[in-house]
């Protein structure tokens, strides 16, 4: 099987004044389609950058990726924006709704400039939120808010969906349904779901678990018996 994403010696370098940080240090990895993936590891890690990297919203210093053979790392800004828009969702552990758009529009939004969309509607409906549908941010929860979110990105049907810190501002019974809600679009539509997260207990629903300390990629564990969501022990 051909991998997804292919990343060799990946690096990033960030120029602070004149002092330089290095947030990922040569790190090669291999993402295949359908996979459900757990990137481990404490705040300052590196996990954000590898993600931002991953997902086309930065470039790496050094190094190589690859998404389907093509050469990310020598892709322009409009290539990058063309794969963004076309092969990558994001959820983030704040939100980003546009706050004066309901819970349908800002599903919709996102479906109006993607290739092949889902229905916005039945987005809304595998999140469970159906009955919210005219409602605006500020009149919903912040577990409503990133479920509306968790919509948003899967209604781009995208090839990958990277989620940083989906469950951080969450607590533990909206969190297990954030994580049901992206077990079940891996597998309902077999598609490679990538989660960020500080928290241990998170890892054992992975199919592989990524475990990053001072920007490099220590080991990668294979789980042979992923749990579900609901018996995670927060």
């Amino acid at each position: 099987m051909e991998p997804l994403i292919v990343a060799k010696n990946l690096s990033k370098t960030y120029q602070m004044g004149e002092v330089e940080v290095h947030a990922l240090k040569g790190t090669d990895f291999e993402i295949y389609d359908n996979e459900f993936i757990v990137i481990l590891g404490p705040s300052g890690s590196g996990k954000s950058t590898l993600l931002n990297i991953v997902g086309g919203m930065d470039y790496a210093t050094g190094g190589e990726l690859y998404y389907k053979a093509t050469p990310l790392h020598k892709a322009d800004a409009k290539k990058l924006t063309m794969f963004r828009r076309n092969g990558v969702g994001f959820v983030f552990q704040f939100y980003n709704l546009i706050p004066n758009l309901n819970a349908l529009e800002n599903i919709s939004l996102a479906a109006d400039i993607s290739n092949n969309p889902l229905d916005p509607k039945e987005s809304l409906r595998q999140v469970g939120l159906s009955d919210r549908a005219n409602h605006f941010p500020s009149q919903m929860s912040g577990g409503e808010q990133q479920r509306v979110a968790l919509a948003r990105a899967i209604v781009k049907n995208p090839e990958i969906l990277l989620c940083d810190e989906p469950t951080g501002a969450l607590d533990s019974q909206t969190s297990i349904q954030v994580l049901k809600i992206l077990k079940k679009f891996h597998e309902d539509y077999k598609k490679t779901v990538i989660i960020i997260t500080h928290n241990a207990s998170v890892a054992a629903i992975a199919n592989r678990v990524f475990y990053i300390k001072d920007g490099r990629l220590s080991r990668i564990v294979v789980n042979e018996n992923p749990i579900e969501p609901e018996k995670v022990n927060w």
